[in-house]
């Protein structure tokens, strides 16, 4: 344990478990928190109106347990709700949100911890935080390693610059989290993307290349259910919005990644030809010359896309 400062975090980590319908599940998070060699942290549960018992299975680790456990309920509002509830009840330095299909090594929270710590105080004010591999159940790395251990960087260079691909999972500083929630406003799902990127704009991160998470490929979860027209339909919203953020903001980095780049493009006109046919009757504007050029360009690939979609897809 840490000495405590009065004015500062109670703990060390803030652990988020964003949560629907999913008590099958939760006791992998469970077992691997009890497993962790590094104890200064607190556990989070943000309940998205589950109705599968999953209070009253937190409620009994709650009595057991030997580090402390809160649970929220709300109506069902998506993940994004939840995790900004998490952030705003988090009484932690540094946050992670750990899905209910994950689990970790013993030592993941040790590793965030070391490697925050060897950031020199007087620039950690520069870092949102810290950033580690994923191996799939076979302990196979997901993805493509870091180009250096520890490498400082941001999210939007180490995806467009150095072309690394492939599940991370990282920990952030509660209070920029505060400052950059996800949009509420948005309907249904919203990328985290949205998130992230806000936060490379200004902040470094320090990339490690130290397996902190063993993912989980679970038949429910978001990634691998089964596409239809009414599940592109529900997550057009989130996925136009993200794309206009990126290419309002952040567009040169399609000289580093022309391909990538074009591709938002391709999506943002794809989805806004979703969302037209969904029930959320939003719309989001570019505001940027070269983002409105760019998809100009990618109009004609979007609307293939979305005519795939619409002529091979089933509608649930």
């Amino acid at each position: 344990m840490r000495a405590r400062i009065n004015t500062g975090p109670l703990f060390a980590f803030t652990i988020l478990t964003p949560t629907y319908n999913r008590a099958h599940l939760l006791s992998r998070v469970y077992d691997s928190l009890r497993a962790q060699t590094f104890r200064d942290f607190e556990w989070i549960i943000v309940d998205d109106g589950s109705t599968d018992g999953t209070r009253e299975l937190v409620a009994a680790w709650a009595s057991e347990a030997n580090f402390p456990i809160r649970y929220f309920w709300q109506a069902h509002r998506h993940k994004k709700t939840a995790f900004n509830r998490g952030v705003r009840e988090a009484s932690g330095e540094l946050f992670l949100c750990w899905d209910s299909d994950d689990s970790a090594p013993p030592d993941a929270l040790e590793i965030f911890w070391r490697h925050w710590n060897a950031i020199p105080e007087n620039e950690r004010q520069q870092f949102v935080g810290v950033t580690g591999l994923c191996v799939d159940e076979d302990k196979k790395i997901i993805g493509d390693r870091f180009p250096d251990h520890p490498f400082d960087s941001d999210d939007l260079s180490m995806r467009f610059r150095y072309g690394v691909r492939g599940e991370k999972w990282g920990v952030h500083r509660v209070d920029l989290l505060r400052l950059y929630p996800y949009p509420e406003s948005v309907e249904g799902f919203v990328p985290e993307s949205v998130v992230w990127n806000a936060l490379a704009r200004r902040y470094k991160t320090r990339f490690v290349n130290e397996v902190v998470r063993v993912y989980h490929r679970e038949e429910d979860s978001l990634c691998n259910a089964t596409k239809t027209r009414k599940k592109l339909r529900s997550i057009a919203h989130g996925t136009v919005y993200a794309a206009s953020e990126f290419l309002d903001r952040d567009i040169k980095w399609i000289f580093w990644s022309p391909w990538e780049v074009f591709k938002i493009a391709a999506n943002f006109v794809r989805f806004s030809l979703h969302l037209r046919n969904s029930k959320y009757k939003a719309t989001c504007k570019l505001t940027s010359t070269a983002g409105k050029t760019l998809v100009a360009v990618a109009w004609p690939v979007g609307l293939l896309a979305y005519a795939h979609d619409e002529l091979s897809l089933p509608e649930e």
